[in-house]
């Protein structure tokens, strides 16, 4: 995404860039960029793993790990848009960004951001279809039409974040380019526009209650649904084994909520008075469900943890057959 061309207003070719300040007041602030590192490290070695292991298996292509797949390439987008840059920025000091690059981080940290909800929220699709329809389950959730679906939320997602990025690039900044923040969020650099900024303000909030608060009361919806359906089945075992495939789900869906919905919180009754403490906070918080993601699916689903121990046995057993 190249917003070169839409940058050309009040600034100057002399200072043609933002510069990115944050973590002054943090005294170990090296330790903080250790961990986001490990963070993307797992990121990057989980979901690769994952999608490995739902590609080798015929008997995984379907529409559910599909949408499984769709969330690990989320995962992996959103934490390399994020935590790779940091390294340069606040290890090196090369703090300086240009107006295409930060407008295009700008773009892509929302657009990964965002389809991180979305992609829970099919989720919770797949498993209300599962639940509620399970004998129509294979015509009603064909691979063809979960592959639409998908197509359809990213092009969602990619006009809902494309016409508030360009709106920001087009603004006029000629005073500060100091951005508080350890990245080129949306809210952070647009503030620094002189020029009357409400619009761009109201406009970020329809956004974020579209694409956050919009798949929330989905998935909440989907539940009640379900829970409803589940209390009608006669066998306690049953309820339980219904109850059971919707809890790694349920599981992901708190490690995404919990810690953004702290944030808004926080930030937004300034319970945490340091801002760096709070940009750091709101950091790993974002970055954390992305690492997890994958973990969770692996260690609490039956079928893909059978498959993925069988895949490491595999080797061992060849070298007993060479020898």
């Amino acid at each position: 995404m190249n917003f070169s061309a839409v940058l050309s207003n009040t600034t100057t070719a002399i200072d043609d860039g933002f510069y990115l300040v944050a973590f002054l007041t943090l005294a170990n602030k090296n330790y903080l960029i250790l961990a986001l590192s490990t963070i993307y490290i797992i990121t990057l070695l989980g979901n690769i793993v994952l999608l490995a292991v739902v590609l080798m298996n015929s008997s995984l292509h379907n529409p559910k790990y599909l949408a499984v797949c769709n969330l690990a390439i989320v995962d992996i987008s959103m934490n390399s848009v994020i935590i790779p840059q940091m390294v340069p920025v606040f290890v090196f000091n090369h703090n300086r960004v240009s107006f295409g690059t930060c407008f295009s981080q700008m773009f892509f940290m929302h657009f990964f951001g965002d389809m991180e909800s979305f992609s829970l929220a099919l989720l919770a699709y797949d498993r209300l279809v599962a639940i509620c329809w399970p004998l129509r389950y294979p015509t009603i959730n064909t691979n063809l039409r979960m592959m639409l679906i998908i197509a359809g939320i990213w092009s969602l997602v990619f006009l809902l974040d494309i016409f508030p990025v360009s709106l920001a690039a087009r603004l006029p900044y000629c005073g500060s380019r100091e951005v508080r923040s350890c990245c080129c969020e949306h809210g952070p650099v647009y503030r620094l526009a002189c020029t009357d900024i409400s619009y761009n303000r109201k406009l970020a909030t329809a956004k974020t209650l579209v694409t956050l608060l919009g798949p929330l009361v989905f998935i909440i919806l989907t539940y009640v649904i379900v829970v409803v359906a589940v209390l009608r089945i006669a066998s306690i075992a049953q309820r339980w084994k219904a109850f059971h495939t919707c809890l790694n789900h349920l599981l992901l869906v708190l490690i995404y909520y919990i810690p953004v919905i702290l944030a808004y919180v926080l930030g937004n009754l300034r319970l945490v008075q340091n801002v760096d403490v709070f940009t750091a906070v709101l950091t790993v918080s974002v970055t954390l469900p992305p690492m997890l993601n994958p973990i969770i699916y692996s260690l609490k689903t039956d079928e893909l943890r059978d498959k993925l121990v069988k895949m490491l046995r595999k080797p061992k057993v060849t070298q007993e057959i060479d020898r």
